[in-house]
């Protein structure tokens, strides 16, 4: 499911509100009922807003609950602790806007007019509406993450795996392109493969899958970009077999 922006989130949480709940309040009415028409408006968006918000949380795989290969190659391309963060602080979010709720329905208890209560909803949903304006940048990390992880290839990490490694520019990828379906990229020059790309094979009636990784250079690990950092993940988590490519004409 996408994560929407911070504006397009307030902005279709109150036009639900606003569709979905009573529209019309008179001043003849009895404090009781024009109490209880804005303590629904109140409640409906903070129900609204926390449902959305966990629904974005749940929808995140938990690197706890993951196979080891996932939760280090999450780490690689975004980084566990902004990851975890971004997260943690939309949770953050759902409570305050919860509270805030539960606050604004205790003070309309209280209110004593149409206006004083219609000026109660307003400043409930005002400050429900400020609470997810601050998550705007948390938002649109998640939503980047999503979009990189709805494209990363479905590997299976308990699956017979074979796993072509070796220097950029040996013909790992035109390899994968023979044996599989895969359509891997081939270019004359260093780094075309910049992510894992999978394919599968079969081989004496047992079904294979094929992982081409980005060439590695020999140097070490903390001078390694995120390509190569991807190719090291998949050698220490999956147990595979290892093809490593060479190309013995140097050209």
């Amino acid at each position: 499911m996408v994560v929407p922006p911070a504006k397009d989130f307030i902005d279709i949480m109150l036009s639900k509100t606003q569709r979905k709940t009573p529209t019309v309040v008179h001043k003849g009415y009895k404090i009781s009922r024009i109490r209880s028409f804005y303590m629904r408006k109140v409640k409906y968006t903070q129900q609204n807003m926390h449902d959305r918000l966990s629904q974005i949380i749940q929808d995140f795989p938990k690197l706890d609950d993951v196979h080891p290969f996932y939760a280090d190659l999450m780490n690689v391309l975004y980084d566990k602790d902004h990851y975890k963060l971004a997260l943690g602080q939309l949770n953050m979010a759902r409570h305050l806007v919860d509270n805030v709720a539960k606050d604004y329905v205790r003070l309309l208890k209280y209110g004593d007019s149409l206006y004083r209560c219609k000026q109660l909803k307003k400043a409930a949903l005002g400050r429900m509406a400020t609470i997810i304006k601050r998550q705007a940048s948390n938002l649109a990390y998640l939503e980047e993450v999503r979009q990189h992880l709805s494209r990363l290839p479905s590997i299976d990490p308990y699956n017979r795996t074979i796993l072509l490694c070796g220097f950029p520019n040996v013909g790992k990828s035109s390899f994968i392109n023979k044996i599989t379906r895969a359509d891997v990229e081939v270019q004359p020059y260093a780094f075309t493969t910049k992510s894992l790309y999978v394919g599968h094979t079969d081989y004496k009636y047992l079904r294979w899958q094929v992982l081409d990784t980005p060439g590695i250079l020999d140097h070490p690990l903390e001078e390694r970009n995120v390509i190569e950092m991807q190719a090291i993940t998949a050698l220490a988590h999956l147990r595979a077999c290892i093809l490593y490519v060479m190309d013995i004409s140097e050209d």
